[in-house]
């Protein structure tokens, strides 16, 4: 479970961009589940990802099996 939080990786920074960005995704946990919406933090262990209703989700970052940006 990652402790500190290294802005250097680029995962790490790829995700603060869609943040700042307000990009909507598509959210794919390893159980199959997909999840849409836009993130709107992340920690070392978890996103948040805030749906259409504007309901968040909290995400353990190792439920996730891909990040992709919607067009």
């Amino acid at each position: 479970m990652p402790t500190d939080f290294d802005t250097s990786l680029p995962s790490i920074r790829q995700v603060q961009n869609l943040i700042k960005n307000t990009t909507h995704v598509d959210l794919k946990l390893m159980t199959g589940d997909l999840l849409t919406g836009r993130i709107i933090w992340q920690d070392p262990n978890c996103v948040c990802i805030l749906d259409e209703h504007s309901e968040q989700t909290t995400i353990w970052k190792h439920a996730i099996a891909y990040i992709k940006p919607k067009n």
